[in-house]
């Protein structure tokens, strides 16, 4: 069969478009509807040490739940959503439970031995397998009808620049952890084409504007409407980028300080929005199906001024259930975090799905979860987990689920089957005993 990049660039030709505007076209979501077959998509999103668990979980179970106070900003989802409460990571060996949490949390499989000392545990390295979200990126991959520009993308808000386990969750291989990208701009050099300037940046899309104007000439009206709404992103992003210095205000530095503390510049909550806006157009352009979103690191002593919280966000979550001044923070923190979870979800929601066929969000399964389940007991256990959309994946939704300790393996084993990767383990295999959960029933 032909390659589908071929195709689609043939079919540019066709139109009479120079190569300058290629880059721009490359994910054009219905050229490559064209080709046939269903859309599932994957996005999973980090937030870290740990939650408050009286104030996350919803109260009641089945489809009779209310939703707590950090959920509440997700209400208008309640119908979408699924939170499985009592899935466990139960992956031993080496390393803190930070470690482990973050690095064996999308991996399900041990860490190597190492020299990277973490808490009072034994040192350890990097996770020794693959995490899921690469897993199916090389399920999809493998198959010319789900094959994208990218396989993945990997975004990040205000992950700092170090490299460790605490740091890193996705793997391409054993020993292979990949790094998100923070910077707005680099992600977006990364989806447009490589800018050596911002000049060029700006200009960029006026010189291709008379290849454009031909290209609307000769589509349909949905893909009008969709090639519009793609420029019209990059020319917001554009004039964002070139209004701001992104040396002094889109970057985040480490101060030259306490190495243990990361000052969160006061632009993340803007940061935030334009990494989503960048996501939710890169699966609605088909450049990737598979993406990830993670907001800070484990251990990550985030200090989120724009919340009026000047803590360091590792030290609140140490703190003893009886301060209520810190269990208030961290409620607060979450909230925020849902908060950036509902836009996502919404902008999904308000996306169609090419072909008329429902919304993006019916087509895309969000996983949000944690390193641990609560930050000063340092728990595996009863790790939050909560899904939205997903509708393509078969999941019955609304509902609010105790699934009694099972290993967080099993959860991906039904993820990836879900997309027809009918894989029967993932990560460690003892971990995957009684097969996928049952999520559909």
């Amino acid at each position: 069969m032909k390659n589908t990049m071929t195709d689609r660039r043939r079919f540019l030709r066709d139109l009479g478009v120079s190569t300058a505007v290629l880059p721009f076209l490359s994910g054009l979501p219905g050229l490559h509807a064209a080709q046939g077959g269903k859309k599932q998509r994957l996005i999973i999103m980090f937030s870290p040490n740990g939650t408050v668990p009286e104030e996350f979980w919803p109260q009641g179970e089945g489809k009779d739940f209310q939703l707590g106070r950090i959920l509440k900003p997700l209400e208008g989802y309640r119908d979408r959503m699924l939170a499985l409460r009592g899935i466990s990571n139960k992956i031993g060996g080496d390393g803190d439970r930070h470690m482990r949490g973050m690095s064996c949390l999308l991996t399900g499989t041990e860490l190597f031995p190492g020299n990277i000392q973490g808490g009072s545990d034994t040192p350890a390295g990097w996770a020794s397998g693959i995490s899921i979200d690469q897993e199916i990126k090389n399920f999809l991959q493998s198959r010319e009808e789900t094959r994208t520009r990218f396989g993945s993308l990997e975004f990040g808000v205000a992950v700092p620049n170090r490299a460790d386990p605490w740091t890193r969750m996705s793997y391409s291989g054993p020993n292979k952890p990949v790094a998100p990208i923070d910077d707005p701009e680099q992600m977006l050099s990364r989806l447009y084409g490589k800018m050596k300037d911002k000049e060029s940046l700006v200009s960029i899309i006026d010189d291709v504007q008379a290849d454009l104007v031909k290209v609307s000439k000769n589509l349909g009206a949905e893909d009008k409407n969709r090639l519009e709404e793609h420029l019209t992103l990059v020319r917001e992003m554009e004039a964002e980028l070139k209004r701001k210095d992104s040396n002094d205000e889109m970057a985040h530095p480490v101060p030259d300080i306490d190495p243990d503390i990361e000052l969160v510049n006061d632009n993340t909550p803007r940061i935030s929005r334009m990494q989503i806006d960048l996501l939710v157009n890169s699966l609605a352009n088909d450049m990737t199906r598979v993406a990830t979103l993670q907001f800070m690191r484990s251990v990550g002593q985030a200090r989120m001024n724009w919340l009026g919280i000047e803590d360091g966000h590792h030290s609140l979550s140490h703190e003893p259930d009886k301060n209520e001044e810190a269990v208030e923070k961290l409620v607060k923190i979450n909230t925020w975090f849902a908060g950036e979870l509902a836009y996502l979800t919404k902008r999904l929601e308000q996306t169609p799905e090419p072909g008329g066929d429902g919304s993006m969000l019916d087509n895309t399964l969000i996983v949000w979860l944690n390193e641990l389940g609560k930050g000063n007991s340092h728990s595996l256990k009863d790790v939050p987990f909560l899904l939205l959309g997903g509708k393509a994946n078969g999941f019955q939704m609304g509902r609010s689920l105790n699934l009694q300790g099972a290993a967080h393996n099993r959860l991906w084993l039904s993820v990836a089957q879900s997309m027809g990767h009918q894989i029967d383990t993932f990560g460690t295999a003892k971990y995957c005993e009684g097969g996928p959960l049952d999520l559909i029933s």
